[in-house]
């Protein structure tokens, strides 16, 4: 049995999926596991996965490695985290709607016609159906502003852009980390009548 099946299996065996494996040259193995999604159940993509979780599959991967007889000096199980990599049309099903960081394996080049720069790679936006079959992000260019200007209630925001894709012609996709420091804004049940 080879090293992925033996990962693969034994995570799967627990109850989560398998969504990353890195093998470094020093003996290091890093695990990345989530809790499986389904697209019926859209609640499942808040469900974080947890330091005893963690601790369950070190356990078991330890065992299951020793028994098979891989060599190895560390072995790391995480969850994927903010920035959670997209692998798989699966993964752009579950995270449909949210803010993704994406980079394109070739620059636009000259279909980009003055939108956006022609040797741009990187985008962020949001992850939606394209009407094609494909995918496309959506965002607006950031408003250049100064530190301490103010900006008119009045002012023009810039056009929404689009760029479709297919997984194919990307490089890295993964979950945009953006974290809001000012505290959770309270939902539409949540306001006091």
């Amino acid at each position: 049995m080879s090293f992925q099946q033996i990962v693969e299996q034994t995570v799967s065996g627990l109850g989560y999926d398998l969504v990353e494996i890195e093998r470094s040259a020093g003996g290091l193995v890093r695990i990345t596991i989530d809790w499986p999604w389904t697209p019926d159940l859209r609640e499942q993509a808040t469900a974080f996965i947890t330091v005893e979780d963690c601790e369950k599959v070190n356990r078991q991967l330890q065992y299951a490695l020793e028994v098979e007889a891989v060599e190895y000096r560390r072995l790391e199980i995480s969850s994927p985290g903010l920035d959670r990599p997209l692998r798989g049309e699966k993964d752009f099903e579950r995270f449909l709607g949210e803010v993704i960081d994406i980079t394109l394996k070739a620059p636009m080049g000259e279909a980009a016609a003055g939108l956006v720069n022609a040797n741009r790679k990187k985008f962020r936006g949001t992850l939606e159906r394209a009407d094609q079959g494909g995918w496309q992000i959506v965002w607006r260019e950031e408003l250049k502003v100064k530190p301490g200007q103010k900006i008119s209630k009045k002012r023009e925001l810039p056009p929404l852009q689009a760029l479709g894709f297919v997984l194919d012609e990307l490089r890295d996709a993964r979950l945009a980390p953006i974290v809001d420091f000012k505290g959770r804004a309270a939902a539409p049940d949540d306001v006091a009548e």
